[in-house]
């Protein structure tokens, strides 16, 4: 046998014996089914394809607003806790109330936040939606120190009025938006002021705006790292993005030094004076802050829109409560008193947060064998708490599919059954800013106008959720 041959022979033994490995790691789990106990079992489920598993099943886009196909008929067929082979692993998939509140509430303890590497890759390693142990609860503590401190300072509530302002006089001769867009437009400036100081109009703010544009494609993108694929100008924008940030970081500092320029009230400059942050850190926390402030927030926005534009009910009480809001004042700007007194307009942001479920689920993997009621989750499986499963389950919610924000007039368990940014440690720190957001663009919005939310559109979560037509909405100025 020549050497032709022989090569042959080993590339079909070398590929033999990658697809046997392949199938072996895929269901070798699958024998474990009691694992060691009669007592408590893995839960009931499939693993699927190899390698692949039910992945491209699980991830199959639906309205955000319904729990989708794929969970509909697991939990039909499983139950409301199975097992499944997702993102490489094998994984226990959870849409059962007490099972998501165990986990969330056993961070770093039985549970550890487990995202796929490439996620790793466009975040960097020390961000604060990727870290774990010690490093994470470093980063959650400045954070949540940093956002007590700016929260309810004039300085931030009124730039926040400002610009929602800025935003609606931009309409004045418009009788319809694309309100998804105006949304992200009012968040990024927003949080560009409160993060770094630069306003709408400053060079640097486009910059970012573009480089992070790229950045949140290939958050959302198939991770081959190849020139000119989406995942790789995500990975090339957050290294320039990094770059303007520590340039920005560096001019700050030299005003301080050189020309003795006063502090400006940012998030930057608190940051600046934290000693427990390497530089990395720094420029990696200010990305995360944008991150969260933009994405987040905008799609919150465009939630409650498109909820109210659907409830003339709602949209009435909503209006009643600013119209009072604003009957007790001038023309002066809003303060932290009237923010407290939005009651039922917090009551419609917990109801968008749950009907249209802005984040569906999160990455857990299990540090050792759980043991949560009848079942065992092995050590080393992947865990997926599915937050909408619960939103959506009409034993927690009654009519969990109608839009109903007086069903918060209790806050009875609010904590398990509301988790729309997570819970326990892992919690999203920014989460109060970004209702400060919303109520108050809400308050100028219900007073100018009423709209119409444009015939089929729709949130679709593809997991990440996005309106397919921008969420246009046609306006009517309100007479009085």
């Amino acid at each position: 046998m020549g050497e032709e041959g022989s090569l042959l022979i080993i590339v079909i033994t070398l590929v033999f014996s990658f697809v046997i490995g392949i199938t072996l790691n895929h269901f070798w789990p699958l024998f474990f089914n009691n694992y060691g106990t009669t007592l408590h079992v893995i839960p009931k489920g499939t693993f699927g394809w190899p390698l692949l598993g039910e992945t491209l099943s699980f991830l199959k886009p639906h309205p955000s607003n319904s729990i989708g196909t794929f969970l509909q008929q697991h939990c039909s067929r499983y139950g409301k806790v199975f097992k499944s082979h997702l993102f490489f692993s094998p994984t226990v998939v959870s849409c059962d109330q007490d099972l998501n509140y165990f986990i969330l509430q056993n961070e770093d303890k039985l549970f550890q936040c487990s995202y796929p590497k490439p996620i790793h890759g466009i975040l960097g390693k020390v961000s604060l939606l990727v870290a774990v142990g010690d490093t994470h609860k470093r980063l959650r503590n400045v954070s949540l120190s940093l956002i007590s401190t700016i929260k309810s300072k004039p300085e931030f509530i009124n730039d926040v009025e400002t610009l929602a302002l800025q935003i609606l006089q931009s309409w004045k001769d418009k009788h319809q938006v694309r309100y998804w867009e105006e949304a992200r437009k009012f968040s990024f400036n927003v949080i560009v002021k409160q993060v770094l100081g630069l306003t709408p109009d400053n060079p640097q703010s486009a910059l970012i705006l573009q480089d992070f544009l790229a950045f949140m494609r290939g958050l959302i993108s198939l991770p081959l790292y190849i020139p000119g694929t989406p995942y790789a100008r995500a990975v090339q924008a957050r290294s320039r993005i990094s770059s303007t940030i520590k340039a920005i970081i560096e001019e700050r500092r030299r005003k301080h030094v050189v020309d003795g320029d006063g502090k400006k009230n940012d998030f930057l400059e608190i940051l600046l004076c934290v000693d427990t942050l390497s530089e990395e850190e720094k420029v990696s926390f200010v990305l995360d802050s944008l991150l969260g402030g933009y994405e987040t927030t905008s799609l919150l926005m465009a939630m409650v829109v498109f909820f109210i534009g659907q409830s003339q009910t709602a949209f009435d009480r909503l209006k009643e409560e600013h119209d009072n809001i604003r009957s007790t004042k001038e023309k002066e700007l809003l303060n932290w008193e009237d923010y407290q007194k939005m009651d039922f307009t917090q009551k419609v942001i917990n109801e968008a947060l749950r009907y249209g479920n802005v984040v569906k689920f999160v990455h857990r993997k299990a540090l050792k064998d759980v043991k949560f009621k009848d079942y065992v989750i092995p050590a080393g499986w992947k865990v997926l708490p599915v937050f909408s499963a619960v939103h959506l389950d009409p034993s927690v919610h009654p009519n969990a599919l109608h839009f109903n924000p007086w069903r918060w007039e209790s806050d009875e368990q609010i904590s398990k059954k509301l988790t729309p940014f997570g819970g326990g440690s892992r919690c999203c720190p920014g989460f109060e800013l970004a209702k400060v957001e919303v109520a108050f663009f809400l308050h100028h919005l219900v007073q100018k106008y009423r709209w119409e939310v444009e015939e089929g559109e729709q949130p679709i979560a593809y997991p990440y959720v996005e309106f397919k037509n921008g969420l246009t909405i046609r306006l009517h100025k309100n007479s009085t």
